[in-house]
């Protein structure tokens, strides 16, 4: 079988896959990255003015900080994860989806359930407190079953299989399906006060709390918001450059490397603390191992565009997909840089951190998503193109634009409170107290939540261009950056 086949994916009669499942997940991934976007730039609004915690304490910002993170990693990252993992594999192997529609429906809506459960115990004040806060116990037994259905439906279509090859794309999603079910069930074992009740006790206490914690944390972080983006990568890239992958071998490296490298990296975390010292240092050396495999994955997506460069300055959602990469590549050299004890002294607990994250969710996650969803709207729906191309270079550059405000002022103000806090003066006294160093932060806590409003104007236009598409409306227009528009003098 061709690279090039393998990287379309075969075709087959397309009565035989489960698309309604697909369409749920993308139009749920929408609805929840604006409510995510949304409730993300309002707790950034709060840390610059305090006062619009509001005194209430389902609004204050302990409460809406894991509604915002679930909301945009569970809820927007996980549901076009899934989808679109239910979507590739059923093309990839030319095989309808296990289960057919009950399992289709039970995936989406069971997950779907998990996610208000969860957003409701949060702004209700009921979880377990860990650092990615989460939801209670029997929210937990939810998901586990829900997410036990997923994975029986995506081994069982690889089974069932007509493709005697399993592409890559679905390497890395069944090791994104399998790794985190296992970090789920470590990281949430608890102990119920009473089964009648909501409150529950972690198994973990202390060190070997932290421990576990940032076992789960990275690798939620490696397995879900990268192992499974990868998968869209190697295949979305492709599908839209319409090129095989630049180098298959190198994507099962890729694969290999980071698999095994990843799980190690969690105690990068914990430098000076009370986790023993080679324990810190095994998650510094694993993390600074991890830049190779993470860069070798950014060349094999950049350079899938070879022979069809012209594709970024005609197709903005092609864009999308290759600047995530390049985020892709520019946050897993950053994150290494950050795990060394030395950086860490300086990066640890301050907005430096933050602005690295963002630049991984943002640039990464969020535009390899909205690439994604460009692409199968108008294949879900039976349409020619999208309602506005025009439209999606909009979101582009505002997105962009958000971006590099958030990620920027967060770099600088990460590191200037690193510096203020490790100031002394001629006497060996601190030279800053820590509400100084808190009030040096406000005008880039201000740049910070600007850059966010942009990012959520971004993705108000896209749901505006998917409603269209759904409708059956198109625009006849090019790209305002296309040779055509410019051509005739078109800047809009």
């Amino acid at each position: 079988m061709t690279q090039a086949t393998m990287a379309h994916g075969a075709q087959a009669d397309a009565t035989a896959y489960n698309t309604d499942v697909v369409r749920n997940f993308v139009v749920a991934a929408m609805f929840w990255g604006v409510v995510g976007f949304l409730a993300g730039d309002f707790i950034a609004w709060q840390l610059a003015y305090p006062f619009l915690n509001l005194d209430l304490e389902w609004t204050t910002f302990g409460r809406l900080r894991p509604v915002h993170t679930s909301a945009v990693i569970f809820a927007f990252g996980g549901s076009i994860l899934i989808g679109s993992s239910l979507y590739i594999v059923q093309r990839t192997c030319r095989a309808g989806l296990w289960g057919g529609k009950v399992t289709g429906n039970l995936i989406f809506w069971g997950y779907q359930i998990f996610i208000v459960m969860a957003a409701s115990s949060y702004v209700l004040g009921f979880s377990q407190g860990q650092e990615y806060a989460e939801p209670e116990w029997w929210i937990d037994i939810w998901l586990t079953v829900v997410w036990v259905i997923y994975l029986t439906a995506f081994v069982g279509t690889l089974m069932k299989r007509k493709e005697p090859h399993i592409y890559v794309a679905n390497w890395f999603l069944l090791a994104f399906i399998v790794t985190v079910a296992m970090l789920h069930l470590g990281n949430n074992l608890s102990i119920p006060v009473s089964f009648a009740g909501m409150k529950s006790y972690s198994l973990y206490a202390g060190v070997q709390s932290a421990m576990i914690q940032w076992w789960y944390g990275h690798n939620a972080v490696g397995f879900f918001l990268t192992a499974g983006f990868l998968g869209m990568m190697y295949y979305f890239i492709p599908k839209r450059a319409e090129r095989p992958v630049y180098s298959y071998r190198l994507s099962i490296v890729h694969f290999w490397a980071l698999i095994f490298l990843y799980i190690w990296a969690g105690p990068h975390h914990l430098h000076y603390t009370a986790l023993p010292d080679w324990t810190q240092t095994l998650g510094m050396t694993f993390s600074v191992m991890l830049w190779m495999p993470s860069w070798g994955g950014m060349i094999n997506g950049l350079m899938t565009l070879s022979g069809a460069w012209e594709k970024l300055r005609t197709d903005p959602v092609m864009r999308f997909l290759v600047s995530s990469v390049a985020f892709y590549g520019m946050s897993t050299f950053e994150g290494p840089m950050m795990s060394i004890k030395a950086v860490n002294s300086l990066s640890h607990y301050t907005d430096w951190t933050v602005g690295h994250v963002h630049s991984g969710a943002l640039g990464w996650v969020a535009f390899v998503s909205f690439g994604t969803m460009y692409y199968l709207i108008p294949v879900l729906w039976g349409r020619k193109s999208l309602y506005s191309m025009r439209l999606v270079s909009y979101h582009f550059w505002v997105a962009t634009i958000g971006i590099v405000l958030y990620i920027t002022a967060m770099w600088i103000s990460g590191i200037m409170q690193g510096l203020m806090w490790r100031a002394y003066d001629e006497f060996g006294f601190l030279q800053y107290s820590f509400i100084e160093s808190v009030e040096a932060m406000h005008p880039y806590y201000v740049i910070r939540a600007s850059g966010g409003v942009l990012f959520v104007l971004g993705g108000l236009i896209m749901a505006y261009n998917m409603y269209r598409t759904i409708k059956g409306d198109v625009r006849s227009e090019q790209p305002y950056e296309s040779p055509e528009a410019l051509a005739a003098g078109v800047r809009r």
